[in-house]
C-alpha cells in the first residue's frame, strides 16, 4: 500500500512539474526576442529530416490498408467505395495518429537525448553564465517547430497513403488517378478535415513539450541521458492518445449540438 502510495505521490509530482513547463513555454512562446534563426533550423530538423520516414510509412499503411478491406468490400458488393473509405480513415485517425506516433519516436527521443546530452555536459548552465536565455534558444524553438512542422508531416502522410491505397486499385481494377482522388475528395466533409487538423497541432504540442522537458531536467550521467530519450518516448505517446480521445470527443459533442 505503501509503495502505491508513493507511486502516486510520484505520478501527481511529475505532473505538477510538467505542466509548470508547459505555463512557462507560453510565458516564453509569444515574448520577445525570438530566436527565428533556431527555429528556421529546428523545422528543418524536425521536419526535412522526419519527411522520408512518414512518407515510406503512410505509403505502406495505405498499401496495406486497401489489401486488408478489399476482400471485404467485394464480398459486400461495396469495392467502389474503397476510396471513400480509404481517405476518411486517413484523415481522421490513421494519418494523424500514426504520423505523431512516429515523431514521438524520432523527434521525441531525439530532443530528449540532445537537450539531455547539453544538461549533463553542462553547455545549459554556460549559455546561462554568457547571457543567452536557454529555455527560450533551446525550447521555445524546438516545441515551436514541432507544432509547425507535425501538422505538415501528416498532410504528407495523408496524401501519400491514399496514394499507395490507389496504387492497389490500380493494380486490382480500373481505377484512373483523376477518379480514385475525386471520389476520395468528395467523400470527405468540412467536419473530417478541421478537428483532424486542429488536432495535430496538438499532437506537435504534446511532441515538443515532453521530449524538451525530459531533456531539459535530465539527471546526471549517460544514464540519465537515456531515461530521458526513453521516457520521452513513452510518456508523449500516452499523452497522444489522450489527446486524441479528448479531440474526438469533443467533435462529437460539437456536431451533436
Amino acid at each position: 500500500m505503501e509503495k502505491i502510495r508513493y507511486s502516486l505521490l510520484g505520478i501527481f509530482e511529475e505532473v505538477g512539474k510538467l505542466s509548470s513547463f508547459t505555463g512557462r513555454f507560453f510565458g516564453a512562446a509569444f515574448s520577445r526576442p525570438f530566436e527565428w534563426k533556431e527555429l528556421i533550423r529546428q523545422c528543418y530538423e524536425i521536419g526535412y529530416k522526419s519527411l522520408f520516414l512518414v512518407l515510406a510509412t503512410g505509403f505502406i499503411m495505405g498499401l496495406v490498408l486497401t489489401l486488408q478491406l478489399r476482400p471485404t468490400m467485394i464480398d459486400f458488393g461495396a469495392s467502389a467505395y474503397m476510396p471513400d473509405m480509404v481517405s476518411i480513415a486517413f484523415v481522421r485517425e490513421i494519418g494523424p495518429v500514426v504520423t505523431a506516433l512516429i515523431c514521438a519516436g524520432k523527434i521525441g527521443s531525439g530532443i530528449g537525448a540532445e537537450l539531455g546530452s547539453m544538461k549533463v555536459t553542462e553547455q545549459i548552465d554556460a549559455m546561462e553564465v554568457s547571457g543567452t536565455n536557454p529555455f527560450k534558444f533551446l525550447v521555445v524553438t524546438r516545441v515551436w517547430a514541432c507544432i509547425i512542422m507535425i501538422p505538415l508531416l501528416v498532410i504528407a502522410a495523408d496524401a501519400v497513403g491514399m496514394l499507395g491505397s490507389y496504387f492497389i486499385e490500380s493494380t486490382r481494377g480500373e481505377v484512373t488517378l483523376a477518379l480514385y482522388f475525386n471520389r476520395a475528395f468528395h467523400a470527405m466533409a468540412v467536419g473530417d478535415l478541421v478537428p483532424a487538423t486542429i488536432k495535430t497541432f496538438f499532437f506537435g504540442l504534446v511532441i515538443g513539450i515532453v521530449g524538451c522537458y525530459k531533456g531539459y531536467f535530465s539527471s546526471k550521467g549517460t544514464a540519465g541521458v537515456g531515461s530521458a530519450a526513453n521516457s520521452a518516448v513513452v510518456i508523449s505517446s500516452l499523452l497522444l492518445f489522450l489527446v486524441d480521445f479528448i479531440a474526438v470527443l469533443a467533435a462529437d459533442i460539437f456536431y451533436a449540438i
